[in-house]
């Protein structure tokens, strides 16, 4: 935690199994101490939990508690917005890409807490666009599909899944006979992903039964997954995709985002050796890039106009990177609903990577 001249007062528990965690009334908490480090500030302050008798200190509910290279994590957040690869940013930090792996994973997740803490509670007042973003991890041979949720007028990201698909398009024999080599070994993708991943994401962004209007292109799976949307009345709003894509399209907002997730990330760029090699990485690397897009950058670089927060009013200002990572943000305190905790508890499955990690620490939620 920064230094200041006003003593830290913990506000709760931080052990999420503790009864206090939750800062209930009555929770009591004693000094107990001090440790140094090497890095600023070096003196940190301890505390132990009257209750559960578990110490803990200022750094514990900092976003950078745990880490070795704290000063990275504003610098990497950051990097990861500046279409940078990991090995890059490695190089240009004197570190190892595992540490920025290590902690962009960190990012994305404190990111998927910001989402959620961040969305709009009112019923949503404005239509809606749907759309998705191709790309792929590991190889060309799984491919993945970013379903988004933003809003026409606010251009504000409400929510978006991730789903699997398979290899498509035109192949060469001796690709199509790799393809069914790995479905026979991994399993194929699920044909009706989309149609899941797309009313999965709707459901995230408008939590509440509502009339609401969606806009999309003709994609087949589109209607399917509004049918399936139960309680809703919906109209959809359906444009070509070979509309010209212009500020005039009503498909604007996810036709602006698909540019902005290939303008800031190395790993989907066209011919790029920096593509991300887990379906995971994709997942909290877009949520980090949301969570920016939704409250730190301006709707234009030149004219200013808010920032999607501010266009909703949900914020009277835009913030910076580094309010963003003022202070931890704990699980069981801003809750997560069920497909954002697979996200954020790295169980984005990728078949061809055995012994793939998962976030399991316990001092970490």
């Amino acid at each position: 935690m920064c230094a200041t001249d006003v003593p830290f007062v913990p506000l709760h528990c931080p052990r999420s199994d503790c009864a206090y965690h939750r800062s209930r009334p009555g929770w009591r908490w004693s000094h107990f101490g001090y440790y140094t480090r090497q890095c600023s500030p070096q003196r940190i302050q301890r505390f132990r939990c009257d209750h559960c008798k578990r110490t803990f200190s200022t750094q514990t509910f900092s976003t950078t508690y745990w880490l070795q290279r704290p000063d990275l994590q504003l610098k990497l957040a950051n990097g990861t917005l500046c279409c940078s690869g990991y090995r890059q940013l490695a190089r240009a930090h004197d570190c190892a890409p595992g540490t920025v792996k290590t902690q962009v994973s960190r990012i994305g997740r404190h990111a998927l807490l910001l989402l959620e803490q961040n969305r709009p509670t009112a019923p949503v007042a404005e239509a809606v666009v749907i759309d998705g973003f191709e790309s792929f991890a590991y190889s060309q041979f799984h491919p993945l599909y970013l379903n988004l949720v933003l809003g026409a007028g606010s251009h504000y990201a409400y929510a978006f899944t991730h789903s699997p698909l398979r290899r498509k398009g035109r192949m060469t024999k001796k690709q199509r006979e790799r393809r069914e080599q790995l479905e026979a070994e991994d399993g194929r993708p699920d044909p009706k992903a989309i149609e899941s991943g797309t009313r999965l994401a709707l459901e995230l962004a408008v939590r509440v039964p509502q009339p609401l209007t969606v806009r999309s292109d003709e994609h087949k799976a589109y209607p399917r997954a509004l049918s399936r949307m139960t309680g809703y009345a919906i109209r959809q709003e359906v444009t070509s995709s070979r509309a010209a894509r212009t500020p005039a399209n009503p498909l604007f907002p996810v036709n602006r985002m698909d540019l902005w997730i290939r303008q800031n990330g190395a790993n989907h760029k066209r011919e790029t050796i920096a593509f991300s090699k887990r379906h995971q990485a994709v997942v909290e690397r877009v949520a980090w890039l949301l969570v920016w897009l939704n409250l730190v950058k301006p709707f234009s670089e030149n004219h200013g106009g808010g920032t999607p927060a501010m266009r909703l009013g949900l914020r009277e200002r835009g913030l910076t990177v580094a309010e963003l990572f003022e202070k931890r943000l704990f699980l069981q305190h801003v809750g997560l609903p069920d497909e954002y905790r697979r996200y954020y508890f790295a169980e984005v499955r990728m078949a061809r990577i055995p012994n793939e990690h998962h976030h399991r620490l316990k001092l970490a939620v």
